[in-house]
């Protein structure tokens, strides 16, 4: 008997031949699988890199995405390049796939704004914790004015170009933006193993109060309602005041979400502008944004009448209407603009002369209302989608401070009075209204 029928090696129809340039994998002594193969570097150079992954699968995918971007003629970083070097690569190959386009434009101003003046030159492998937050810090105090030449672009310079500077600052909302972008692309850089931590996560900005808000008051949002009862939107207004769904998902309604005889809608997607498609549908902003919703009585009406004037709009549009399939639509049929709808709230409110605020804060509106009115903050979590009960907490906390105030100057008032001056409530009295929770 030979050798090779005591130990048979694996057949060659199981094992897998790598072409030329595909680069070579293996199993290491730890069980994670390495693969490494030849890119292209900075310098129009070549050089080796290695990936893992916790299966063969894993790393082999990982090498072919690093050899695809090389093949593109996008060089791999180092983390003995730059920063600057480095930012590009993972916005242009990493992020691009990733993240939403408009959340991608805005973290590109933010690399070409802010990360790549103050921090691009120095070295991946080099950057430490003290330097982001000396930089950080320099950036809180720096006036953008004057560091990015604004006023020079003027026809009247104000500010650094006369000698006098306005002191246009970051705001602390804007500086936490800039610093989340940082962590996330180094964190990039700590999965592909370019650097051993991320040094971003050590520095802490401290938590920024959340923006500023004006909800409508009880007596506003009736004046409002009242002052759309006539427009050809009045169903979208009332659905965004008395659900508080965002703007794009009001506007990426289709009628298939609707189920008028249930009395839900499934929110499913958002409609927004991109810079390459256009008016565009998108998935909704986070896993929980994709909700089911009850929808109230008043909404059920409204809707219905929204509807039948929408198919009068069909017939006197003839051939030229647009079927979109959404709800909410322009007198043709087609989506209607975000910008378009801002303009139509602001003009409501002037009719019902009230102050100017934004059309996000509609939905701050429903909430704040709907936390006056006793409903749990659970409740008012899965309504609005947020993704953690979290968030409902920080935007809203001043509401619930009222709330807690005024629940413990009322107990104060029992203890203080006599037990002979407290009236019981007479027999067959009606208990207080309370708005009954969404399931």
């Amino acid at each position: 008997m030979t050798s090779s029928e005591t130990n048979p090696g694996p057949s060659t129809s199981s094992r897998r031949v790598r072409a030329n340039g595909d680069g070579t994998v293996y199993e290491r002594k730890d069980g994670r699988w390495e693969a490494a193969g030849y890119v292209l570097a900075v310098g129009d150079t070549r050089k080796r890199v290695r990936v893992y992954g916790n299966t063969r699968k894993d790393a082999l995918v990982k090498l072919t995405e690093k050899i695809a971007t090389s093949n593109r003629g996008v060089p791999a970083p180092s983390a003995q390049g730059s920063i600057a070097a480095f930012l590009t690569y993972w916005l242009e190959t990493v992020a691009v796939h990733r993240l939403r386009e408009n959340t991608h434009t805005r973290y590109t101003a933010v690399v070409r704004l802010y990360l790549i003046p103050g921090l691009g030159r120095k070295k991946l492998a080099k950057l430490t914790a003290k330097d982001v937050r000396t930089w950080l810090d320099q950036l809180r105090t720096t006036c953008q004015c004057c560091a990015r030449g604004m006023d020079t672009a003027r026809d009247q310079p104000q500010c650094c170009a006369i000698g006098k500077c306005c002191s246009k600052r970051l705001s602390p909302l804007t500086l936490a933006y800039v610093h989340s972008v940082l962590k996330s692309a180094l964190e990039h850089a700590v999965r592909e193993e370019e650097i051993p931590r991320n040094v971003a996560r050590n520095v802490r900005m401290g938590t920024p109060r959340p923006r500023r808000f004006e909800p409508l008051t009880t007596q506003e949002a009736r004046a409002f309602l009242a002052a759309t009862h006539d427009h050809r939107l009045h169903a979208l207004f009332e659905l965004a005041l008395r659900t508080g769904l965002r703007k794009g998902e009001l506007l990426g309604l289709r009628w298939e979400d609707l189920d008028l005889a249930g009395g839900t809608a499934s929110i499913r997607r958002t409609l927004q502008r991109t810079n390459t498609g256009g008016l565009t549908a998108l998935p909704t902003k986070t896993q929980s944004s994709e909700r089911r919703i009850a929808l109230p009585t008043p909404c059920l009406r409204s809707l219905g009448q929204h509807h039948d004037r929408q198919r009068q709009e069909r017939e006197a549009a003839g051939t030229g209407w647009k079927d979109s399939g959404y709800v909410f639509t322009r007198p043709d049929g087609s989506p209607i603009e975000g910008a378009t709808l801002t303009r139509h709230f602001t003009a409501l409110l002037r009719r019902a002369r009230l102050r100017r605020i934004r059309f996000h804060d509609l939905r701050h509106s429903t909430a704040t209302l709907l936390l006056e009115q006793g409903i749990e903050l659970v409740v008012i979590k899965e309504l609005l989608g947020h993704a953690h009960i979290g968030v409902t907490a920080t935007v809203y906390a001043h509401v619930r401070l009222r709330l807690q105030r005024q629940a413990i100057d009322a107990l104060g008032n029992t203890l203080q009075r006599p037990a002979a001056d407290r009236a019981e409530p007479a027999e067959g009295d009606d208990p207080p209204l309370c708005a009954a929770p969404v399931h």
